[in-house]
């Protein structure tokens, strides 16, 4: 009897004993970082390596085969308007143009001498000293030397021409940004003896590979370019011409974009970075931090706003950038999106936001 009131005593002091212990704590909200989903993605920044040309350019060639006497520039010379580039040996031209002097010169002879016959003749056909016949023969011997000399003086024109394109001439300023030929050598008509940069405008040349002209930009976009030896002389400028066609051997498309108020430290040959933002892809964009993934596909924490509990959300990723990824299907814009925090959570957690923005 004892024994059992013991027991008794002892099981009510259990019962009260537990009856004293505190409830377990409820669940702490977890803190992390959301972004609110407001606009769609932003093109991506394509950049590309191009040089600096002038936006005219000519090959100066001689209009005839010879042997090339002297070049009297070289790479780097600055010429003005009408400045000697080169000479051909001109010992033909001249021979050939004396000769044709000479044939205009005996021509103009005959032609004095008809002139006289035929003045003559007139005057003694009015008093009837002469037959009609003389006179015809007079009149026609003076039309046969002045087309004569017409002919002598075209011939010796050409020549003249001829003579004159063995001097090969600047057609603007500029500098010269090649040669194609030393003196001594024997040059075929159009052979590019100087390449010649005109002063004035400046392009960026870029090859750009196919697949960025198809899915090229908006019209007329602008184009950012930066040195690559200094960075921080920058310009902008435009496409203003796309080749029609690539390139045999690298299958790209040489794009020249003219660069507007270039800065006097972009120099013709220097090596810049081109960097112009494609069209906008369809979906909207999220901070890297923000993937994870769930059966082996990227999701998303979505946030409910009313709760304040999360969902893990399968989206389909368009887009994967070091700093921000672009999501084409599975999310929606004014949705919240958990940025930082995302390794720790499980779906229907309550979660306290530190930074929705």
């Amino acid at each position: 009897m004892f024994k059992s009131r013991i027991a008794i005593a002892a099981l009510i002091a259990a019962t009260v004993a537990g009856c004293d212990k505190a409830a377990p704590p409820a669940q702490e909200a977890r803190p992390v970082r959301a972004i609110t989903i407001e606009h769609g993605a932003q093109g991506e920044v394509v950049s590309l390596t191009g040089q600096i040309r002038a936006k005219d350019q000519a090959s100066l060639a001689f209009r005839l085969d010879g042997r090339m006497i002297e070049r009297t520039v070289n790479v780097g010379d600055v010429l003005k308007p009408g400045q000697v580039v080169a000479r051909l040996d001109p010992q033909i031209q001249d021979n050939a143009l004396r000769s044709a002097e000479a044939n205009l010169a005996s021509a103009e002879a005959v032609l004095a001498e008809a002139r006289l016959t035929f003045s003559r003749q007139q005057q003694l056909l009015k008093d009837g000293w002469t037959p009609r016949a003389n006179f015809d023969e007079a009149q026609q011997k003076l039309l046969t030397a002045e087309a004569q000399v017409d002919s002598a003086r075209a011939q010796a024109r050409t020549a003249q021409d001829q003579q004159s394109y063995t001097v090969l001439s600047a057609d603007a300023p500029g500098a010269v940004t090649a040669v194609g030929a030393e003196a001594g050598e024997v040059v075929r008509a159009g052979q590019m003896i100087v390449q010649l940069a005109h002063e004035g405008g400046r392009d960026a040349v870029f090859d750009v590979p196919e697949q960025l002209i198809r899915n090229g930009p908006p019209q007329d976009p602008q184009v950012d370019i930066a040195l690559t030896n200094d960075p921080q002389v920058k310009a902008t400028g435009r496409v203003r011409e796309i080749a029609p066609q690539a390139d045999a051997a690298t299958r790209t498309f040489q794009v020249k974009v003219g660069i507007t108020d270039p800065p006097a430290a972009m120099k013709l040959g220097d090596t810049v970075v081109g960097s112009i933002r494609m069209s906008a892809p369809p979906g909207v964009e999220v901070p890297a931090s923000a993937l994870t993934e769930t059966g082996g596909r990227p999701a998303v924490w979505v946030v409910e706003p009313k709760n304040h509990t999360v969902s893990l959300r399968n989206v389909e990723v368009l887009r994967y950038d070091p700093a921000a990824i672009v999501i084409s299907q599975g999310l929606e814009t004014g949705e919240l999106v958990v940025t930082a925090g995302v390794q720790t959570l499980r779906p229907g957690q309550k979660v306290r936001l530190l930074g929705a923005v």
